[in-house]
């Protein structure tokens, strides 16, 4: 259990982006396809208004759930009728914390109640039962002898706070009483379990319950941390000053992580400084792209909004330049390797919003194919959440306000 924070998921995260991208084979396939698209793109000089192209503006001037594909693939193709959702890439037909909290997250933004209630129903049932500490188990999958259960009973502090942060924000919208009291159950397990005071640094969330701390040095994935989130669990316990901390301790953790603008999947405190994880080395990819995406959909009025940025300025300078963001990349030398995902190129969307690249939203758009292709290209789970997170965002289904708290679209006078 103690090896999961060294071998397990992160493992998972760092060395699986193969398997999360496909096969080789598809993979320069695809690479054809998008290049055409780019240039395509280019030449006709659509560029900004292609970004609002399937937003989904019905008769009466709002975003319908009929009229959001990538989600409705993404259930069709991956959500099972008990609200598990499954990675079909893998081959134990795995299923996540992460996976169920940023499920319900996209149920609340598409305003669906009842696919919403099958995914908490089914991690109640399920994860909490299977985890410890009041925590969810990240890992449910097919065992060696064909049964599905808890294979790791370890805890994903990310997706904790994303299944909390789903059930608060439920609970304040819909009016659901027991949504809200979950949320704040689990909100409340997170930080007796998982946050921990870190000498020389103070309160931060660790990543998981177990296996990323030792005598003198404590491991962080700076992607684990989405300010908006942190700053909406402040109003939710406005008494405790651990979390009204956290969005500065987030953006200090980025700032230092990240000295030529592009920051790791995971990073090693010393008990002094931020320093290269032994184990893990400076390698920033599969989880490093989700800081660019929470970075980019940050509130526009949010204080730490500028310095956020600024410490995350390489992708946006690579983009700018006519290049693509490498599937990994040595961030301490800013050099990388790999070719660029449709998953990459959605979740940097609001990134590169925020920046104010135009030129980079037009190439990155052209990157993701309709939604219509995602099952014949076997698009991965991983991929098209980033997909949802970022074009969900472009297309105004929904935002984030200054104190955290998401706006929804289908809300009335939210102007998502």
């Amino acid at each position: 259990m103690a090896q999961y924070g060294i071998t397990g998921r992160a493992v998972g995260a760092l060395w699986g982006a193969d398997r999360r991208a496909g096969s080789s084979m598809r993979t320069l396939v695809m690479s054809d396809v998008r290049n055409d698209a780019r240039r395509r793109l280019l030449k006709w000089g659509l560029g900004f208004s292609l970004l609002m192209q399937g937003r989904g503006v019905n008769a009466t001037g709002t975003l319908g759930a009929a009229d959001w594909p990538e989600w409705n693939d993404f259930v069709t193709s991956l959500l099972r009728p008990d609200g598990r959702i499954v990675d079909l890439a893998t081959a134990d037909q795995r299923t996540t914390s992460e996976a169920q909290g940023y499920g319900m997250f996209f149920a609340l933004v598409n305003n669906d109640v009842a696919l919403f209630a099958k995914m908490w129903n089914w991690v109640d049932a399920n994860l909490l039962s299977g985890g410890s500490g009041g925590l969810p188990a990240w890992l449910w999958a097919q065992d060696a002898d064909g049964v599905m259960r808890v294979l790791d009973a370890n805890s994903a502090s990310d997706a904790d706070m994303w299944i909390a942060y789903s059930l608060l924000e439920a609970g304040r919208l819909w009016h659901r009483m027991d949504y809200s009291e979950a949320g704040r159950r689990l909100l409340q397990s997170v930080a007796e379990q998982e946050m921990a005071a870190v000498p020389g640094l103070g309160p931060m969330v660790m990543p998981g319950l177990q296996g990323f701390s030792g005598p003198g040095w404590w491991r962080f994935n700076p992607s684990y941390m989405p300010l908006q989130l942190l700053r909406r669990f402040g109003l939710e316990f406005p008494a405790d000053a651990s979390w009204a901390r956290m969005p500065a301790q987030a953006l200090k953790l980025i700032q230092s992580s990240a000295p030529m603008g592009f920051v790791p999947d995971w990073i090693r405190w010393d008990g002094q400084a931020m320093i290269v994880d032994p184990d893990k080395g400076a390698l920033g990819s599969w989880d490093a792209i989700r800081t660019y995406l929470w970075a980019g959909m940050l509130a526009a009025t949010d204080p730490l909004r500028t310095p956020l940025l600024a410490a995350l300025h390489g992708p946006s300078d690579l983009i700018d330049k006519g290049r693509d963001l490498p599937e990994k990349m040595d961030t301490r030398h800013g050099i990388g390797f790999g070719m660029e995902s449709s998953g990459y190129a959605g979740a940097l969307l609001p990134y590169l919003l925020a920046c104010g690249s135009r030129s980079g939203l037009m190439a990155q758009q052209g990157m993701i194919p309709p939604a219509s292709q995602y099952r014949a290209m076997g698009l991965p789970y991983y991929q098209r959440a980033m997909i949802l997170f970022g074009t969900g965002f472009i297309q105004h289904r929904f935002r984030f306000d200054e104190e955290g708290r998401m706006v929804p679209a289908w809300c009335p006078g939210s102007r998502a």
